[in-house]
């Protein structure tokens, strides 16, 4: 079956935006209980990630001039748990990807990978802490809510997680996922239960986006609610989260996985699959075969969740740099998503490979799609038989008519012309 020709298609959504980012992070902290939780001139430790948050140089920019503003002194601590490698500069390197550098915000930025043990949890389980955000007077963590990509349960990612996981540094995750699964759902809580006892986190700052990767909702989550307002964030960050606008496909085509784009390189939410051993695989979508093509550079190597598609490209499996990839990989207990997959020399090798596997043989009726990475949802390139087919959702807008996927010489597709407006394409410009 030969490559299918395809047409440019946008799905048309209503969802929230917030217009003025900044004003809207100044305003919530502002509104916050910080002010009368720390003496004038203390240290705020302002937590962050390596997730690719929509607007995240923004947010952390507003976030510490409002504090300064406020009377204290903030600075900027990791909170990525065994990504980049485990290592200090490993993560301020991820940090530095996403401009959340020292130069560009005026304040320190601490990524030492130093932990205290502030005890044990109800289950037994020991709780480990970043050494410099236990000494602040203060701590706030910048965290997106959304659903994770390896479990469901009432806290999945989002200010609870990073509190545990996060600023738990390499031990933090490791005594969680010691029991996989289990470990997120039962484990988590009950250490973070630990940590609002014993350290001094007093609010979080929580990012939802709309399927446009857009910052759709900003709200200061307070210490002592934090138990009760996540899962409520958590269900409209469900309700806003991109997907693929048809719930069954032939092959899928993503132009590039990678940490920015989803803790599992690819997310599971969108795809349909899981890979964990012993959790139930989602109901829809349904993809026959995937395909990968890149790793993201924002990755650092680190290919976790490559094993989620079928067939990829051999310059991805050259791109991954073994020490951060089976660090992550060990750290998370997740094996199954990190196994390497059937690999070619060419774009157009391994497309082939998914098309002659896809259990489709009528060209007719070939469901195709391509896609940026599985962030950025809102343009897609489909075959003209899943546009005549009743499959694709009510919101999609048809943009151009069907041409075939721009090749270049050796066999690779030129992605940036198919999504100008992904990150790939910014990168490159």
């Amino acid at each position: 079956m030969d490559i299918p020709a395809v047409a440019k298609i946008r799905q048309v959504l209503d969802q929230p935006v917030v217009r003025d980012v900044a004003d809207a992070v100044r305003h919530s902290l502002r509104a916050s209980e910080l002010r009368s939780r720390v003496s004038h001139g203390g240290t705020v430790a302002v937590a962050v990630g390596s997730r690719g948050i929509a607007n995240v140089v923004t947010i952390v920019e507003a976030a510490l001039r409002e504090i300064e503003s406020l009377g204290f002194q903030p600075f900027v601590v990791a909170a990525m748990g065994s990504h980049g490698g485990a290592t200090a500069e490993g993560q301020r390197q991820l940090l530095a990807d996403y401009g959340v550098t020292a130069e560009r915000l005026g304040v320190a930025v601490k990524t030492d990978m130093d932990v205290v043990e502030l005890g044990r949890n109800s289950l037994g389980f020991p709780v480990y802490w970043d050494k410099n955000a236990f000494a602040a007077d203060a701590v706030v963590t910048i965290s997106r809510v959304k659903p994770h990509t390896d479990f469901r349960g009432r806290f999945e990612s989002g200010i609870l997680k990073m509190l545990v996981i996060g600023l738990g540094k390499r031990e933090g995750p490791s005594a969680v996922h010691a029991m996989g699964v289990r470990g997120l759902r039962e484990v988590m809580p009950e250490s973070a239960k630990i940590i609002l006892e014993r350290t001094k986190f007093v609010c979080g700052v929580a990012i939802i986006e709309n399927a446009a990767e857009q910052t759709a909702k900003i709200q200061v989550v307070e210490r002592e609610e934090l138990f009760d307002v996540e899962p409520r964030l958590l269900d409209e960050a469900r309700e806003l989260m991109g997907r693929l606008p048809c719930d069954d496909l032939d092959v899928l085509v993503i132009g590039e996985m990678g940490k920015n784009y989803s803790g599992a390189g690819i997310d599971p939410n969108v795809i349909g699959r899981l890979y964990i051993v012993g959790q139930p695989e989602f109901d829809k979508p349904r993809i026959n075969r995937i395909v990968v093509l890149d790793l993201s550079p924002e990755s650092h190597g680190n290919a976790a969740g490559i094993g989620l598609a079928d067939f990829t490209t051999d310059r991805l499996v050259a791109a991954i740099d073994r020490e951060p990839f089976l660090t992550n990989s060990i750290v998370s207990t997740f094996v199954e998503p990190s196994k390497i997959p059937l690999a070619f020399a060419s774009d157009r090798e391994a497309i082939q490979a998914a098309l002659d596997t896809c259990w489709q043989i009528d060209p007719a009726e070939l469901r195709f799609a391509v896609i940026a990475n599985t962030l950025e949802l809102a343009e897609l390139w489909v075959s003209p038989a899943l546009i005549a087919s009743d499959r694709l959702a009510r919101h999609v807008r048809v943009e151009s008519e069907p041409r075939r996927l721009p090749f270049d010489e050796r066999g690779n597709i030129r992605q940036e012309p198919l999504f100008p407006h992904s990150v790939r394409c910014r990168r490159r410009s």
